[in-house]
């Protein structure tokens, strides 16, 4: 991300956002270019011995490559949407997508834990070096640890643009500076607006009201905590840290409590340059905390039992009842519990510059929408990986800008947006790749289409091509949780190979 400098009459703006894109002849990647090349090869030996066979072959060739030329406006080819459809057949006729929990379900003990990518993760408890608890999330089969941090963000409202310049400059800086945290895997940042119940507002009214009170003031004030949580809205920012405890040259691989110790002594660095971020405030979560957020997420009914208990000294809610009871998946839609839900995607990030509040429409709460969770995921690149990376991707962008004899715009500004990019990087500029997911839950499933239509207005305001996860709704809605999922790690095949399709 790069920044220019404003003028007095101008604001700040932003861009410079680049998709990775391997090397290859026209829409192929790397790795089906070099299958072409092979197999016309193969094509060309084969001649010399039957044509008949050559053509067969050349005819299979093609038949294998077409599906990975054709791409739709999101940029996924045919053979992407052919896999995920076989694979949503094979979901839907093994019966994976229902989950069943609780007394009357399949899951031991009669517990709700987390359907789905999160539910082999466990919860433990512990103090960082200023004693405060926090709740450590576990993925055994990553072997990844996850830390969620609680921020009371301060917001834009009634702040100069010089400000919200420095608040984006220091969040920038400490993006960048993940990168040098040992372990760290993925950052997701989660902005979730809710409807106000107004238990808040009523239990912090009664506990501040004298007994001997005057009428008229009681009865307005009484007004007051009818009236005011009416359209009110409450938004939550969280922020999940995820940490890698395999085994790394010089480290053996470490257990939660080993990596409980080790991050204790790293969250008051962590929360305390989040301040200047206007994250405002930040503490680490607890385990109830969590767990309460979670349950929250997959059943909104009980949302006010949840803040009611809370306000009583606490709801008890351990990570084993965190779960929903039951859910089903559908092609393009979500249900859990007492709600329906819809996740969506980041295609394409902004093209061109935007200004700082370009997201605020899209964060804010929606009268369309009962509870909305708009989440950034991001995996920084170490340094050395940076440098690797941004000269890859100079190197791609100079081959796809030269092998075609009449240049083409897209690939002209793609060069010099790698040119650019590669300049900063040497400068001592950080490269994190991100992805942006939207969430939006409704309570009945006749509402799902007043939301579908709310979204796709919001998301072109925002200069984003967005587009519902077919076929992945249960794991889409997973990523949108602050719980620290990187799906990369748990997709069948590795990112390395998907990358150079």
């Amino acid at each position: 991300m790069v920044a220019t400098d404003p003028t007095p009459t101008d604001q700040r703006t932003y861009g410079n956002w680049r998709r990775p894109r391997s090397a290859g002849v026209g829409q192929l990647g790397l790795a089906p270019t070099l299958m072409m090349f092979g197999g016309l090869i193969l094509v060309v030996l084969t001649t010399l011995i039957d044509t008949i066979a050559a053509v067969v072959l050349a005819v299979l060739l093609g038949l294998f490559l077409a599906p990975l030329t054709i791409r739709d406006v999101h940029g996924r080819t045919l053979l992407t949407r052919i896999s995920s459809r076989m694979a949503w057949r094979r979901t839907r006729s093994t019966g994976a997508n229902l989950y069943r929990s609780g007394p009357l379900g399949r899951t031991g003990y009669g517990t709700c834990t987390l359907p789905g990518v999160a539910a082999n993760s466990t919860l433990t408890e512990a103090q960082d070096s200023y004693g405060r608890p926090f709740a450590l999330l576990s993925y055994p089969s990553t072997q990844h640890h996850v830390v969620v941090l609680n921020c009371d963000a301060d917001g834009a409202a009634l702040v100069d643009q010089q400000q919200v310049d420095v608040w984006v400059a220091y969040w920038g800086q400490w993006l960048s500076g993940l990168a040098a945290e040992p372990g760290l895997v993925g950052v997701s940042v989660t902005v979730e607006t809710a409807p106000d119940s107004g238990l808040r507002l009523r239990s912090e009214v009664e506990s501040n009201m004298a007994a001997d009170a005057p009428a008229l003031a009681r009865e307005m004030l009484e007004q007051v905590l009818e009236e005011y949580p009416a359209g009110g809205a409450q938004i939550s920012t969280r922020v999940a840290l995820t940490y890698s405890g395999a085994a790394r040259p010089g480290r053996p691989r470490r257990t939660a409590e080993e990596m409980a110790v080790e991050l204790g002594t790293r969250l008051p660095g962590l929360t305390s340059g989040l301040s200047m971020t206007g994250a405002g405030a930040s503490r680490p979560m607890t385990g109830t905390e969590l767990a309460e957020a979670v349950r929250v997420a997959y059943d909104p009914a009980v949302a006010p039992l949840v803040e009611q208990a809370k306000n009583m000294g606490g709801s008890g809610l351990t990570w084993a009842d965190a779960g929903p009871q039951g859910t089903e998946e559908r092609w393009a839609a979500y249900r859990h519990d007492s709600a329906w839900s819809v996740t969506w995607s980041m295609s394409e990030a902004p093209r061109g510059e935007v200004l700082s509040g370009v997201l605020t429409g899209l964060m804010a709460p929606h009268p369309d929408i009962a509870r909305k969770r708009v989440t950034l995921l991001y995996r920084p690149h170490t340094p050395a990986t940076a440098a690797k990376i941004v000269e890859r991707d100079l190197k791609n962008a100079r081959f796809r800008a030269t092998q075609s004899a009449q240049a083409r715009a897209r690939d002209d500004a793609a060069l010099r947006a790698a040119e650019q990019s590669a300049a900063e990087e040497a400068s001592g500029a950080g490269v994190t790749r991100f992805a942006l997911v939207i969430t939006a839950t409704v309570p009945t499933a006749d509402q799902l289409p007043q939301a579908l239509a709310a979204v796709d207005n919001l998301a072109p305001a925002a200069r984003l091509q967005v587009r519902p996860v077919t076929g992945s709704q249960a794991a889409a809605f997973a990523s949108g949780l602050p719980i620290g999922l990187v799906l990369p790690m748990h997709l069948a095949v590795p990112t390395s190979i998907r990358d150079n399709m």
